[in-house]
């Protein structure tokens, strides 16, 4: 008899167990069995967004590993098939995209106290599973030791997938809007404009629309970002100078273990986003300017922000030790004009925190571009700092993971295409998208690549900008 991974609560988290005495027969046709086996799904979906976030926040353009024990190869950036993260990041998708489907196919049919939201939301982690493997992987296998799907293989399933949980879902609930502006999120990855801004339109209807993953730190399911970017006592992670002011997004006050913060999966920003992005793709200057003021004034505005002591950062990781910590002056490449507010003084008082989205482009930057190329820039820094911290900037950056080695070792169907990352040719290495000088004596931080400025130079480039190529 197949003996059964389950996830056996404990409190309110739950614990990853193999138990020798407990198989299919006896879990599955259980009633209680769908609620256990949602809030496993509901576990694994934390555990794969700590290893997404990390690891891919490393890569991109939004932190550097000063101290921890993550990837020092990462912000090359440099990513091997054979890389211990990369395997972990597909083990932790494929687990949830399993678990998802495992659900779907044994554990929900035989509980008959199960009910149709339980379903949707097996069908979103699924769906969600396909989207980390289309926007993350040059390709990954859809099951175990199958083919490797391409990445809009695995967008269209991902579709498929978030159809069935927006039917089941309750109507007009907050999950149902989620799951759709999910979908839009897909469409806009394929380069499908007009599916996209359509269902993305939609979800306007909800300008607080939020769908987060939670963690448990007195179950030992951390927010591994937070720990890195706030409860270490070392400062592990260093957002870039001109990212200062959106560190941290995650944080705690009294015990870590007690406070820990979710991470955002989905949120309105992004429906604002796509319609604005799809304009200006077709040079409709205008809708697009409204759309990102109206995204400025009615969504972004309305995000809850706190006061923070955040006295204790001293960007002291070790890596490099250059990092400022005055309110200096930041350009975002030689060629820029200096720009203030950008670095705090982390102990000259309490800092503001943006927890779920912050920008400093303003509705005067907005109006002052007037070039399909100046409003590409300005959306694409308003993405970067939008979904600051949640493993969304790798993928505008056009970099996409390997097939791990494992995978390679015991599955026939890896070839030796899937096994190499793609790294856009104009992505800087040697760390230089995370490289900059800081002169003290002019009091001014100069990044070495403003990589927005990067991305439009090279907007016909197939591996970003989805709504231009």
């Amino acid at each position: 008899m197949k003996k059964l991974f389950i996830f056996l609560l404990l409190g309110a988290s739950a614990c990853n167990v193999l138990n020798p005495n407990i198989t299919d027969d006896v879990y599955v046709d259980n009633a209680g069995a769908a609620s256990s086996w949602v809030n496993g799904v509901s576990r694994q979906l934390a555990l794969t967004m700590n290893q997404v976030v990390v690891s891919s926040e490393l890569v991109s353009d939004n932190y550097y590993n000063n101290r921890t024990q993550s990837s020092k190869v990462f912000d090359i950036p440099q990513i091997d098939y054979y890389d211990t993260d990369v395997n972990n990041m597909q083990t932790q998708i494929a687990i949830l995209r399993t678990m998802a489907e495992y659900g779907l196919s044994k554990v929900l049919p035989g509980d008959v106290t199960s009910t149709a939201s339980d379903s949707a939301e097996m069908y979103y982690s699924s769906g969600y599973a396909h989207i980390l493997s289309g926007e993350l992987f040059v390709g990954l296998p859809g099951s175990e030791k199958g083919r490797v799907l391409t990445p809009t293989e695995h967008l269209n399933l991902a579709i498929a997938s978030l159809n069935s949980a927006i039917t089941l879902a309750d109507a007009g609930s907050t999950a149902q809007m989620a799951y759709t502006l999910l979908k839009a999120r897909a469409f806009y990855s394929l380069g499908n404009a007009d599916s996209a801004v359509a269902i993305a339109k939609t979800a306007m209807s909800i300008p607080t629309l939020l769908q987060q993953v939670k963690y448990d730190g007195t179950n030992s399911v951390t927010n591994d970002m937070q720990t890195y970017v706030f409860s270490s006592t070392y400062n592990e992670f260093a957002p870039s100078p001109r990212l200062d002011f959106l560190d941290p997004k995650y944080y705690h006050t009294g015990l870590a273990s007690a406070d820990q913060k979710p991470v955002t999966i989905v949120k309105a920003e992004e429906a604002w986003l796509i319609v604005a992005e799809a304009a200006i793709a077709g040079n409709d200057l205008s809708t697009a300017r409204t759309t990102l003021k109206d995204l400025l004034s009615s969504v972004i505005a309305n995000r809850p922000t706190v006061s923070l002591n955040d006295s204790k950062e001293t960007r002291n990781g070790g890596n490099r030790t250059d990092y400022p910590l005055t309110a200096e002056l930041v350009k975002f490449d030689a060629a820029d004009n200096t720009r203030s507010g950008y670095i705090l003084n982390r102990q000259a008082g309490n800092i503001t925190a943006y927890t779920v989205s912050g920008t400093k482009v303003t509705a005067t930057d907005l109006d002052a571009a007037t070039t399909q190329d100046e409003l590409l820039y300005l959306l694409y820094r308003m993405r970067q700092e939008i979904f600051m911290a949640e493993g969304r900037r790798m993928t505008d950056l056009g970099i996409k993971f390997p097939v791990s080695q494992t995978e390679q070792l015991n599955n026939t169907n890896v070839s030796d295409a899937d096994i190499v990352a793609q790294i856009p040719s104009f992505i800087p290495r040697a760390r230089g998208m995370d490289d900059f000088t800081n002169d003290t004596a002019s009091g001014i931080v100069t990044m070495k690549y403003d990589m927005n400025k990067v991305l439009v130079e090279n907007k016909t480039s197939p591996y970003i900008f989805p709504f231009i190529n």
